[in-house]
């Protein structure tokens, strides 16, 4: 009663009419309902936002906006409205004062009106001060305003139209104005503002437009358009790529993430601390009794205390929790609008079958249908857009804070986390946590719509609902089962495919001597064999698979079947459209949350477990700052003072260091000498803070540089490495390089000090390596200097040099503190002090002098490294000292031993640099650059065949061929039959619930299920059989790709391997092949899916209402368009981010690694920050994709929901002719069109991203290929060759077709039994002769003729098998022993043992315990150098062909090791041709010729004393080695 009198005076109006509004016509409100309801609607919503959107702008200030028209404008509007309002008001108050009484409302409402308009007034302002650019709150409540006032408005005009009414004008006037001004405020609130004033956004160059796009723009996402016509007209580059947002950025997100976790951890580990401290300060005041107390007090509450972990969980919840809890809104209404569909539906099929419905409510359901779905699109994705940007915080916070713990743990924590380990919790991790961001919800919101669904479900249905939701529950466990065990097919074949990489490695690590053995075919079978296993697990799967998908597919048939048949058991139960598709509806919404539960479980399980391992690592204890004092140089006891000091490398250990005493005044040089293992090295630690001071005193004065044992190098350029942060200052740089001898580097480096150095150095030698870290410490200009043992890995020359330049009393650092740690005795003479330590404590110090008049373990140690040297240098008098091994020692005591030995210690080291030192420069130069260039262009094509725009159709039609082509379209069959059946089931379904009702009951029920039931069964088969044709088929696909890459890299020639680096054969071997393994067939079963579906949507939709035809086409036009779109940006986007990832990865791993540089240089600043640009650069493309994904779906499901519009308004439009069932149909078949079309804009960007596998394994098969392994017309008769002679005829050899000769015009004739030996310098082409014998090159002219066959006409195998090698570095495979002498099972096991027993191996054999099947570790590991090589002889000796190639080792291999393979030779080749590539003369001085090389052409040719006679080149190098 009490709205009727506040709305008329009289109370005679009434609020509601169900005749006026309803049914009716021209439905319309009445007047009191206009009057109240509609006008108050807005204001309640502006007030109740207010609160907290207040609250939220004070505390989220963007910067200020400065005034501008856009802004002026809206606020005189929203004064303007105000006044109207008001004027309302006014007037009347002025009709009162003329006696005309009006019901209270035209007093309430102007002024409720008036005040909310000034109230949006303020907020207009307000956001502005507050730097809101576009604002969602005001856009909305301007929408409810103009949609209240819009009804007004239309009911005043019929009111006006109608001829009799009164009409009250005034307020008719101020009506057209509010109306017109509401409509404009609307129009201006959709333009953005300007940016605000001092914004980041002003000084970055490429924005993100999302902070500065209006509201429309960004709940549909088209403020990315820009980016996507970018990339759809060229492949994006990373400068396209816009900056990351403020909040998103490391340095915004890692700090507030690790200052929460301080807290935390600060919390939990607070009340021990108090505990410990306490007894403390007992002890000064009270007696001993109390202090007792106190320390039992401590005692118990310590260890309840313990068990309160610090939760991370908490602290991940504190940081991001607040953004996150936005998406619980969004989800939940989601779900709630999700349910609005089969609702909308029920009163759509009710409107049809009540014909005297009036035809505007039809219309009506339609708009509200098509409301909520683009309603619930545009929630669903603001929603997953929150998800995302937290999964992406998570990770880069993740990242962030394992960067920065790995920077401060101590040694100990170090070694209980590998540097694998640690990298996997910020890729696998982070990852996880990335993953479960999007899915968290679902825990709380997967019930909640079941429940919801169940509900709706009881209403329509009644119990018989029971049976569908059994049939569900029962296939949970069935789908748990399957999982649980799909995981442990998993396990296995990952456990094959780690094997069979292993092995893949091996073959291509050691591919030289696969070639040169002719071994190739015996690998391929071993590696064929792990593949077989793989393929029986993965069949195994893809069964299981195939049952899984049967059961996926079929659930929602199952449950609907079992449901209807218990609903009609009951004869009065009638089964009509609306029960029917309606709860279709339903039980499709149940579906998804069903299967996703099991899913988000598992995901939280995982996450759970990388939040524990978090847990762990960031609570490893940190190194303390505080147990070095670092202070400034100011007093004048000495820049290092060390009192009583003990230290251990963890908390735990017992100390390594034990009450050390030194000081060490400024500017002073002390050496620390001492037995390996005394802990010279610890002392160094020590003085750094990396170990954990037990007691005593440490003072270190002024800033530190230090150089560590085992250089640590940077990926970066030289320069890079040596200014390492410091400014640039070219006098001082240049100097550092000269002193520390590294200008002969940069003149060999193909770019100078600009060369990019590889990750770990590998384009250094060691002792370049060195020289770069020495030269990094010189170059920062430090007070102290700590070196540990930075001359052990260079040569005896450099050594010396740099000790003269740098370290020494004339050095640069003359003036500064330095301690350096050697084992290098000449230069003890010339330090200040030396300390010498003996088990971790300090034995003697004193100057060189003291010491030695002292007697004691400084004396001890010179002796036993003099008599070691000189041990050294007698057995290793022949040995090359090319390697930087540790010769400094050698190079003094060469100085001490008469001339002769000197010359022979340096003949190998030193003399080929020195005699060809230009010549050999400029060829390496030359041959530096060209790989260089020849890896650049490699790179480049190799990303080339990545980036070309959409994959050709052919890769399809090779990927079908793989397949078998009966298979292939045996699958697009059954695809289809599926699909019919399903199709004709739902039709079915239609025809069944139109059946008419006679007396209650509907006829043919039985009939009618039958069939249904029928029509189900063939639909399961169908899916059945496509699922296991599919997935068997992908196995023959992978089967027959796998099989075709392995016999195509292994007849690749040798020049390939050298080309390609073999982490990308290895990577075409994993990541491709388990790409068409385990990805390719369930995307092509879920992409063909998706198409019949759709497919399969649009012909019912067309069947029910064929003028849909007009509307079709064009949507699916719209469709493509948009798909193509995206394609072309999300798969560079995705590449972008790919590239982008692994720097962050090795950026890490080289910290890891050099942490003690870092820390001791104190640069861990400017680390941390390389790492944030580093993964922001990383989330830069990332984030762009994630929101391309929205942009897609968002424009996709609005394309669906235009599907599902028409459909219903063609079946309202139609409404007359059709049936309620087909009504059901073809828009309970519309709703589901929205995932489809998602599904399949995601399936087929898949497919095009994984088919690429395809493409890449197929790329190796077009390349080059090596000559035939066996040719039948030309094969040489078994016996061949007889005698063994070899004849060289005009040969020329280059190494590929730009580069010059590398041999020319070689005549030799070698006859049979001939000793020759091959000698030359470096570089001369000693190696090529060999390579051309084997043919690994082929000939660039002339020929090569044994026994009078051409060996070039000849296939490889008939060729290599005859011809044997010993190679330079001896190769083993992991495998048996007897595998690796004899793969191809040739030999019987006495040949084997007999081959043993010359080889000198026979004991050392017998002793193993499994004898000839001893397991050789990877690389041959588990033996030692000589051992191998001696393998390599019975390798050789158990082949016992006519000819023999010996390529010396290089690497020094024991002189006993080497007499006996000489012997040996000797002994057992006698009748044989031996060719020897010498490198020490006197092994060769016995053979019969001598052939001297150089520049690729033979010079001198004759027996060892002819040569030497002639005074040649011969003589010389003869000389050199002091064998003259």
């Amino acid at each position: 009663m009490g709205i009727e009198s506040f709305c008329s005076a009289d109370g005679y109006e009434p609020f509601w009419d169900w005749n006026l509004t309803w049914h009716t016509e021209n439905p319309d409100f009445t007047q009191c309902f206009q009057n109240t309801v509609l006008v108050w609607i807005p204001c309640v919503y502006l007030w109740v936002c207010f609160p907290v959107y207040f609250l939220y702008l004070r505390c989220h200030d963007r910067g200020y906006i400065q005034m501008s028209n856009l802004n002026k404008a809206k606020t005189a509007l929203g004064l303007i409205l105000w006044i109207v309002c008001w004027a309302d008001l006014f007037y009347s108050f002025w009709e009162r004062s003329q006696n005309i009484f009006r019901a209270p409302f035209f007093l309430v409402g102007p002024t409720v009106l008036g005040i909310t308009m000034l109230l949006a007034t303020f907020l207009i302002q307000y956001e502005r001060i507050k730097g809101v650019q576009s604002s969602g709150v005001m856009m909305i409540f301007w929408l409810i305003s103009l949609s209240c006032a819009t009804v007004v408005f239309r009911s005043k005009i019929i009111h006006a139209l109608n001829m009799g009414a009164e009409v009250d004008a005034f307020r008719y006037v101020t009506f057209c104005i509010y109306f017109i001004l509401l409509l404009v405020q609307l129009i201006l609130c959709c333009f953005p503002e300007r940016p605000p004033l001092f914004s980041e956004t002003v000084n970055d160059l490429n924005p993100c437009p999302e902070f500065s796009a209006s509201f429309l723009s960004r709940i549909t996402f088209w403020w990315i358009t820009g980016l996507m016509v970018q990339g759809y007209r060229r492949p994006l580059e990373a400068k396209d790529l816009w900056s990351l947002n403020k909040e998103d950025k490391s340095e915004q997100i890692v700090p507030s993430l690790a200052r929460n976790w301080a807290k935390e951890w600060a919390k939990t580990k607070r009340q021990p601390l108090n505990m410990l401290y306490l007894p403390k300060k007992q002890q000064k005041s009270s007696d001993s009794n109390g202090d007792v107390t106190e320390e039992a007090e401590a005692l118990i509450i310590k260890p309840s205390q313990k068990s309160s972990e610090a939760s991370l969980f908490k602290v991940l919840y504190k940081t991001f929790g607040p953004y996150f809890l936005m998406s619980f809104l969004f989800k939940a209404a989601h779900d709630l609008l999700m349910f609005a569909g089969p609702e909308i539906l029920k009163l759509l099929i009710n409107f049809v079958n009540n014909k005297a419905a009036p035809n505007w409510q039809g219309y009506f359901y339609t708009g509200l249908l098509f409301v909520c779905a683009c309603l619930q699109t545009l929630i669903l994705h603001q929603y997953f857009h929150i998800c995302f940007v937290t999964g992406m915080r998570l990770k880069t916070a993740i990242v962030g804070v394992i960067y920065r713990k790995a920077l401060v743990i101590t040694n100990s924590a170090r070694k209980t986390s590998t540097v694998g380990e640690i990298v996997n919790l910020m890729s696998v991790d982070a990852q996880r946590f990335m993953d479960l961001a999007t899915y968290i919800n679902m825990i709380w919101s997967a019930p909640f719509q079941v429940i919801l669904a169940l509900y709706l479900l009881w209403q329509n249905l009644g119990p018989s609902v029971l049976a569908g939701v059994a049939v569900m529950i029962l296939l949970v466990p069935i789908n748990a089962v399957m999982a649980m065990k799909t995981k442990t097919y998993q396990v296995a074949q990952m456990k094959s495919k780690d094997n069979r990489i292993k092995l893949m490695n091996e073959i291509l690590n050691g591919i030289k001597v696969l070639k040169l053995y002719a071994w190739e075919l015996a690998f391929r079978e071993k590696v064929l064999e792990i593949r077989q296993k793989e393929l029986k697990v993965l069949k195994k799967s893809a069964y299981l698979a195939a049952m899984a998908t049967f059961t996926w597919v079929c659930a929602p048939f199952l449950v609907a079947l079992s449901t209807f048949a218990v609903y009609t058991i009951d004869k009065n139960n009638i089964l009509d459209a609306q029960k029917a598709f309606v709860s279709l509806a339903l039980f499709n919404i149940l579906r998804f949350p069903l299967n996703m539960l099991p899913m988000v479980i598992s995901s939280i399980v995982e996450a759970s477990v990388s939040l524990k391992r978090l847990r762990v690592f960031l609570s490893h204890e940190e190194l303390d700052p505080d147990s070095i004092i670092r202070g400034p140089i100011t007093e004048a006891e000495g820049s290092i003072v060390v009192k009583n000091a003990t230290f251990s490398w963890s908390k735990n250990d017992p100390p390594s260091l034990n009450s050390i005493n030194f000081t060490v005044p400024e500017g002073s040089l002390v050496a620390v000498v001492g037995q390996v293992g005394c802990g010279k090295s610890s002392l160094l630690s020590a003085l750094l803070g990396e170990m954990d001071k037990k007691e005593g005193y440490v003072v270190v004065k002024g800033s530190v540089a230090y150089v560590p044992q085992q250089a640590w190098v940077q990926n970066a350029t030289l320069e890079d490495n040596i200014i390492f942060g410091r400014e640039m200052n070219e006098s001082r740089y240049n100097c550092v390089i000269e002193a520390c001898a590294l200008l002969p580097d940069l003149e060999i480096l193909p770019m100078g000090d600009k060369t990019e150095i590889g990750e770990k150095g590998v384009n250094l030698s060691g002792g370049q390596k060195q020289r770069v870290s020495l030269a990094r410490a010189v170059y920062c200009n430090a007070d102290v200097y700590l070196f540990d043992d930075p001359l052990s890995a260079v040569d005896a020359h450099v050594g010396k040099h740099i000790f003269e330049k740098v370290i020494g009393p004339k050095g640069i650092l003359k003036n500064k503190t330095r301690v350096l740690v050697t084992h290098a005795i000449n230069y003890l003479p010339q330090m200040d002090t030396i300390l010498v330590m003996t088990d971790g404590e300090i034995s003697e110090m004193g100057s060189y002098q003291e010491l030695l008049k002292q007697d004691g373990a400084f004396a001890e140690f010179l002796r036993t490294y003099a008599n070691a040297e000189q041990s050294m240098e007698n057995s290793d008098t022949n040995s090359p000292s090319g390697k930087e091994g540790k010769p400094i020692e050698n190079g003094v005591l060469v100085n001490e031993v008469p001339g002769k030995l000197m010359h022979r210690q340096l003949s190998n080291s030193s003399t080929y640099s020195r005699d060809t030192g230009k010549s050999q420069h400029q060829s390496s130069t030359a041959e530096l650059q060209k790989p260089l260039a020849e890896k650049n262009s490699w790179k480049l094509t190799e990303a080339d065949t990545a980036k070309t725009g959409r994959v050709k159709a052919t890769v399809y039609w090779d990927y079908m061929k793989a397949i078998g082509l009966f298979i292939s379209f045996l699958s697009i069959f059954l695809f289809m039959c599926n699909h019919i059946a399903s199709l004709a089931s739902n039709y079915w379904l239609s025809l069944w619930t139109d059946d008419p009702v006679i007396n209650g009951t509907q006829q043919y029920t039985n009939v009618r299920l039958g069939v249904y039931g029928a029509l189900g069964i063939s639909q399961g088969i169908a899916v059945f059989g496509y699922s296991m044709v599919v997935s068997v088929g992908g196995i023959f696909a992978s089967r027959h790709l796998h099989l075709n890459l392995l016999h195509n890299v292994l007849r690749s020639p040798m020049s390939f391997f050298e080309r390609t680096p073999s982490g990308n054969l290895v990577n075409r071997f994993s990541k491709e092949i388990d790409t068409i393994d385990s990805t390719i067939p369930p995307i092509i079963k879920m992409f063909m899916g998706s198409t019949f579906n759709v497919i399969g949507a649009c012909i019912i939709i067309l069947l029910a209402t064929p003028i849909a035809a007009v509307i079709i086409p064009p949507l699916g036009l719209v469709y493509l368009f948009v798909q193509r779109f995206y394609v072309a940006t999300s798969r560079q986007l995705k590449r972008l981010e790919s590239v982008s990832r692994s720097p962050v990865y090795s950026h890490f791993n080289e910290t890891l690694l050099g942490v003690s540089v870092i820390r001791a240089f104190e640069e861990q600043k400017r680390f941390i920050k390389q790492n944030d640009m580093k993964v922001d650069e990383n989330q830069k493309a990332y984030y762009p994709s994630i929101v391309a994904n929205r942009w897609l779906a968002v424009r996709l499901e609005f394309v669906g929901n235009c599907i599902v519009l028409f459909a219903a308004l063609f079946a309202v439009m139609a409404r007359n002719k059709l049936s309620a069932g087909l009504v059901g149909l073809s828009v309970s078949y519309s709703l589901q069109i929205t995932a489809y079309l998602n599904w399949l804009v995601r399936m087929s960007s898949e497919l095009e991203t994984n088919i690429v596998a395809v493409e890449r394994v197929k790329e190796y098969a077009e390349m080059e290929k090596e000559a035939e392994w066996n040719i039948e017309q030309t094969a040489p008769a078994s016996t061949w060759p007889e005698e063994g002679k070899v004849e060289f005829r005009g040969y020329g050899l280059r190494y590929r077709e730009d580069l010059d000769l590398v041999l020319k015009n070689i005549n030799v004739t070698i006859n049979g039994g001939e000793k020759i030996g091959i000698v030359g310098r470096t570089g001369a082409g000693k190696s090529s002769l060999t390579l051309g014998l084997f043919r690994i090159n082929e000939a660039a002219e002339g020929e090569i003729i044994i026994d009078g066959i051409n060996i070039a006409k000849i296939g490889l195998h008939d060729l290599r098998f005859k011809i044997t090698i010993i190679p330079q570095d001896p190769v083993l495979f992991s495998g048996s022993l007897r595998m690796n002498l004899d793969p191809f099972d040739q030999h019987s096991d006495e040949d084997i043992w007999r081959s043993l027993e010359l080889a000198h191996l026979k004991t050392f054999v017998s002793s193993l315990p499994d004898k000839l099947n001893h397991e050789c570790a990877e690389g041959g590991e588990n033996l030692s150098v000589g051992q191998r090589q001696l393998v390599c002889l019975a390798r050789a000796l158990l082949r016992k062909s006519k000819i023999l190639v010996l390529d010396e080792a290089t690497a020094a291999v024991d002189l006993e090791t080497d007499k006996l393979i000489q012997s040996t030779i000797k002994s057992q080749f006698e009748e044989c041709t031996v060719l020897t590539i010498a490198h020490r003369l006197n092994t060769i001085m016995d053979y019969t010729r001598v052939l001297v090389l150089d520049r690729g052409e033979v010079v001198e040719c004759g027996s060892p004393d002819h040569l030497l006679q002639e005074k040649g080149i011969f003589y010389s190098m003869a000389k050199d080695s002091g064998l003259v």
